[in-house]
């Protein structure tokens, strides 16, 4: 574990949903909707495309669920790996990885990105 990645992981464990989020700009994003530590040893499974059609309801209602993050596969896999923050937005959801959080204080999250460089909920 590099010092970079301790230091991602006492930062994010800092955050709270609720908490205001600003980009580097100081322009508000939106509030911390969930909080995500990083497992280093994560992967990503691709659920199945069709649902076989003799699944129970509970297999269907499970196939068609949302797994988070809910971005590209590739993506998914990077904010599995370094943990992440998922951010309601006015327009939606958006998504920063660990490694763009610029402070914590008690009342809000400091990203080093601008908003538009965040990843946006598919």
């Amino acid at each position: 574990m590099t010092r970079q990645d301790t230091d991602a992981e006492t930062v994010i464990a800092r955050i709270t949903t609720g908490m205001t989020v600003v980009d580097a700009t100081g322009a508000p994003v939106g509030t911390v909707d969930m909080v995500q530590r990083g497992d280093p040893n994560a992967v990503t499974v691709q659920a199945p495309t069709t649902a076989d059609p003799g699944s129970s309801l509970d297999e269907l209602i499970e196939s068609a669920a949302v797994e988070e993050p809910d971005v590209p596969a590739d993506l998914a896999a990077r904010l599995l790996r370094t943990g992440y923050l998922k951010v309601s937005a006015p327009d939606g959801a958006v998504y920063a990885p660990a490694d763009q959080i610029a402070t914590v204080t008690d009342q809000q999250v400091r990203l080093s990105v601008p908003a538009a460089d965040l990843a946006v909920e598919e």
